[in-house]
């Protein structure tokens, strides 16, 4: 006896199978699918964009360090002392060394903070539309340099100056659409230093690996201090309750929306974390140095980092 389903159930199957290819042809109800996009992937930011980086307001700084002074933020940011190792110096200026991957989530997340700490000491010319990989938050980030999201290297470098510090990047590229990964080897410092476009940058890279302290990513160099990790865990502005981040459904204008009008859980949140690395970084300078440098908010940081 035949099925009395079976022609159904091929007709249905047909007829899905045409809607969705006139979906993708036509664009009708196709979208970014949040958790899985690369909507505007290694685009330069917009002038308006970069401008909430560079031309951050120093009171946001202020009030979002005194917040994490008086234990008010909804966000851990670490108030915690580092190792702490001899300023790398190039050029007269130390250095701000960050060695991370376009794949890992807390890189993503991070380089907020980092973006807004480094704007207070220079500024940048260019910064680029980025994501962590899908398999890691798939979250909305900045990338320092034109990133390769499809294969293995190294993205070297940044659009970044500054008359008090140099800024050395250095991100694993990998496919995006997968997981989050590192160099598949014992000492995966050892790549990026064998990688380098030049003696700078394998010089500053054979220097954090001399300091032993790699432990993942992001690991960075703020004048004296080593960062471990990111010194913010900040996911959205909500605090997430789930595997499920707020950070991943948030659109990059949105992320630049909030840290312009700096009235929510996040923004303050980014802000303190940034003021941590600036703390970090004023703590090591002589001489010469921004207004922030003197500020009683940065300096009480410092002594809370035993700086």
């Amino acid at each position: 006896m035949s099925n009395p389903y079976k022609y159904s159930t091929i007709v249905l199957a047909v007829a899905l199978a045409l809607l969705l290819i006139y979906n993708i042809y036509t664009n009708v109800n196709i979208g970014p699918k949040f958790g899985q996009t690369t909507s505007g992937i290694g685009t330069p930011l917009s002038a308006s964009e970069l401008s909430v980086i560079n031309n951050a307001s120093e009171s946001n700084f202020i009030t979002a360090g005194n917040m994490l002074l008086n234990g008010t933020l909804s966000d851990p940011v670490m108030l915690s002392k580092n190792p702490q190792v001899k300023p790398y110096v190039i050029g007269g200026k130390q250095s701000v060394i960050y060695i991370g991957a376009i794949s890992c989530i807390y890189c993503g997340e991070n380089r907020w903070a980092m973006a807004l700490a480094l704007s207070r000491f220079g500024n940048f010319s260019k910064l680029f539309i980025g994501y962590s990989s899908f398999g890691d938050g798939d979250i909305p980030t900045l990338y320092w340099t034109h990133d390769n999201y499809t294969a293995p290297g190294v993205g070297y470098g940044n659009y970044y100056s500054s008359s008090y510090i140099n800024f050395i990047s250095a991100d694993y590229d990998s496919n995006i659409t997968q997981g989050f990964q590192l160099p598949a080897i014992s000492d995966p410092l050892i790549y990026y230093i064998q990688r380098a476009p030049n003696a700078t940058y394998a010089g500053a890279m054979a220097y954090m690996n001399s300091t032993n302290n790699f432990t993942g990513t992001p690991f960075t160099l703020w004048g004296s201090s080593l960062n471990l990790g990111a010194d913010g865990i900040v996911f959205g502005n909500t605090t997430p309750t789930s595997s499920k981040l707020p950070l991943t459904y948030m659109t990059h204008q949105q992320v630049f929306n909030q840290l312009k009008s700096f009235n929510d859980q996040f923004a303050y949140a980014e802000y303190a974390a940034a003021d941590v690395y600036v703390a970090q970084v004023c703590a090591s300078l002589n001489g010469s140095m921004p207004s922030i440098c003197n500020s009683n908010t940065i300096t009480a940081i410092e002594g809370k980092l035993g700086i």
